[in-house]
């Protein structure tokens, strides 16, 4: 027991005649740790994108709810009245009549 775990950390099982088949494990364990570790920076990825997009989100949620607030307020017929007093225009005192039209026949 104690010589086989001195000839491995020695790696003498790399050079002996049957390390091929020990070759090809390395190799084939080493192509998964690769493949392993590309796909957790692919999720690494990911996750910062969703994360940057959630914040535009926001930005943006915010900035229609400012603007959706600032076209109320200048909707408002107190503000168009005010605007219209400074160009000369005033809201009229008479009030509006029905007009009914009659179809003939």
């Amino acid at each position: 027991m104690k010589k086989n775990i001195y000839n491995i950390l020695k790696g003498t099982f790399l050079i002996s005649d049957d390390s091929f088949k020990s070759w090809r494990l390395i190799l084939f364990i080493s192509g998964l740790a690769i493949v392993m570790i590309a796909s957790s920076h692919s999720a690494d990825k990911k996750v910062y994108e969703i994360a940057r997009l959630k914040n535009e989100v926001k930005e943006m949620r915010s900035a229609f709810v400012d603007g959706r607030s600032k076209l109320m307020r200048l909707k408002m017929e107190s503000h168009v009245v005010v605007i219209m007093k400074e160009k000369g225009l005033a809201p009229s005192v008479i009030p509006p009549k029905k007009i009914k039209v009659k179809t003939q026949n």
